[in-house]
């Protein structure tokens, strides 16, 4: 009987020092998730300071870039160098895809969905160009040009669908 009561009596003693222990276990468990949880958001917030105007600039590049492929701004600035609708046609596409190889490296600061946008405003510039070319088959360069920015008069071209997608986006970063 004395070697029961004695054992009680340890565990009379060691039951407040075991609940002690593990109500610190879990309290130090959570306070070192929590302050691995704040370092991670110190950092991520110090890199963001550092990506956030890298981001901006590829949005104003791939701007420029969708600026440039623009059918209506393209065809200004990209004359015919011969009466062949098929060398101004080629000259075109040969272009855009200049312009937007010169952008590639932009889509690593963009949005997938942004970058695709992007590439289909380019496929889309590039399909119109092609139609506009086959639709006048007995004309000339002139006329072809006449037909593509007579097509745009009233349309919205796709860079400037493009350009919408990318404010919207852009505005969600603010």
């Amino acid at each position: 009987m004395e070697e029961t009561t004695l054992v009680i009596s340890y565990v009379a003693y060691l039951l407040p020092a075991i609940v002690v222990g593990l109500v610190a276990y879990f309290f130090f468990k959570g306070h070192t998730a929590n302050e691995e949880g704040r370092r991670r958001y110190l950092v991520q917030k110090e890199a963001q300071k550092q990506v956030l105007p890298l981001r901006l600039q590829a949005y104003e590049r791939i701007t420029l870039l969708l600026e440039r492929i623009d059918p209506n701004k393209l065809l200004v600035r990209v004359k015919p160098f011969s009466d062949s609708k098929d060398d101004y046609e080629t000259l075109l596409v040969k272009n855009i895809e200049q312009e937007f190889e010169h952008n590639l490296t932009q889509q690593i600061y963009v949005s997938p969905e942004c970058w695709n946008v992007v590439n289909a405003a380019k496929n889309a510039t590039i399909h119109v160009i092609r139609q506009g070319a086959m639709h006048e088959k007995d004309g000339n360069v002139d006329k072809m040009r006449e037909w593509l920015l007579q097509n745009f008069i009233e349309e919205v071209t796709p860079s400037q669908k493009a350009m919408g997608y990318i404010k919207k986006e852009v505005s969600e970063l603010f």
